[in-house]
């Protein structure tokens, strides 16, 4: 007879852990992105918190369900540590980016893809190896996926099947000063890697 788990949860100690790993984490990326682009990249406090599926979806409705955006997805693995991070960037930051890039080609649907793929490589790259260090762990990333191109954020929610009920859920949003240029990363962990990491950071929390 198979073991029923109780329902993965947070105490207020640990989701401020989990926000101070993230703080480092996300600082990381930030810094990588602005040296790319030699610009200031501002950075809010990331949200921390176990939600539902139906919680999810108005996260990403909460994000912005009127503009148009692209986003791609990847996967981390490691340790027994599993979960993916998914890029949401708004379709008008295209442009600003791309001259940031100093991009020489057609800014047509491919040319965007390739911009699109750039960020997502920096960011997505830096916050997940961030939080491996802290973790002392090594994360394998599965290669970035396109989930959608110039659509709306129901679109994404429609396109995404849950294959779990809870999960941590890590947001952050990137803006740039003085450019129109934003995105949202969300972080998202199965609930046995939430079990497994509880663990790794009540070492932190003892010390």
């Amino acid at each position: 007879m198979s073991e029923t788990l109780p329902p993965i949860s947070l105490t207020e100690d640990e989701r401020d852990c989990y926000q101070e790993i993230t703080n480092v984490a996300m600082g990381q990326a930030a810094d990588r992105l602005a040296r790319l682009l030699n610009v200031y990249v501002i950075l809010p406090i990331p949200n921390v918190n176990v939600i539902e599926i139906n919680e999810f979806q108005m996260t990403l409705k909460a994000i912005d369900d009127t503009s148009s955006v692209s986003a791609v997805c990847q996967g981390f693995i490691g340790a027994g540590i599993a979960g993916e991070a998914l890029l949401i960037f708004n379709d008008s930051s295209f442009a600003d980016i791309a001259t940031l890039l100093d991009y020489q080609g057609e800014l047509d649907q491919h040319g965007e893809l390739e911009v699109l793929m750039d960020v997502a490589n920096v960011l997505n790259g830096a916050c997940i190896q961030g939080i491996g260090e802290q973790l002392d762990i090594d994360f394998n990333q599965t290669h970035p996926m396109v989930l959608g191109q110039h659509c709306k954020i129901s679109d994404l929610i429609n396109s995404q099947e849950a294959k779990w009920q809870r999960t941590l859920a890590i947001e952050i949003n990137y803006t740039i000063e003085d450019k129109n240029v934003n995105c949202d990363l969300l972080l998202l962990f199965t609930e046995d890697s939430v079990r497994h990491m509880n663990r790794l950071i009540s070492f932190l929390l003892d010390d």
